[in-house]
C-alpha cells in the first residue's frame, strides 16, 4: 500500500470515529459519547466497561466513580486522574493499588493517606469528613 494512501485512510477512520457519538454495546447511558460496554453512566466520554459512573473520560472498568479520567479498574472514587487498581480515592492523581486516599499524588500500595501522609483509620475518616464539607467534594 502506498504510504500516502495509508495516511489518508487512517485520517479518514480517525475522523469517522471522532464524529460518531455511538455508544456500542452499552445500556441505559445518559449524555455519554463513544462509550462501549458501559451501563448506567451519564456524561461520560470514551469509557469501556464502566458502571454507575458520571462525568468520566478515557477510562476502563470503573464502578461508582465520578469525574475520573485516564483511570483503570477503580471503584467509588471522585475527581481522580491516571489512577489504577484503587478504591475510595478523592482528588488523587497517578495512584496505583491504593485505598482510602484524599488529595494524594503518585502513591503505590498505600491506604488511609491525606496529602501523601499516613493516618490511622479513625483519624482519616474524621479529617476527610471535615474536608468533604469544607471543600464541598462529593463523598465516594
Amino acid at each position: 500500500m502506498d504510504p500516502k494512501e495509508f495516511q489518508r485512510k487512517l485520517k479518514e477512520l480517525e475522523h469517522q470515529f471522532d464524529t460518531n457519538p455511538v455508544n456500542n454495546k452499552s445500556h441505559n447511558l445518559t449524555d455519554c459519547t463513544r462509550c462501549s460496554s458501559c451501563v448506567f453512566c451519564s456524561g461520560s466520554n470514551r469509557c469501556y466497561k464502566c458502571s454507575y459512573c458520571d462525568n468520566c473520560d478515557n477510562s476502563t472498568n470503573l464502578t461508582h466513580c465520578s469525574s475520573c479520567s485516564g483511570s483503570h479498574s477503580m471503584a467509588n472514587s471522585v475527581d481522580c486522574s491516571n489512577c489504577t487498581n484503587s478504591a475510595f480515592l478523592v482528588m488523587c492523581k497517578d495512584m496505583t493499588e491504593c485505598n482510602y486516599c484524599f488529595g494524594c499524588v503518585g502513591l503505590s500500595k498505600k491506604d488511609f493517606h491525606i496529602l501523601n501522609e499516613k493516618y490511622s483509620r479513625s483519624e482519616y475518616f474524621k479529617i476527610t469528613g471535615l474536608l468533604h464539607k469544607t471543600l464541598r467534594v462529593r463523598k465516594p
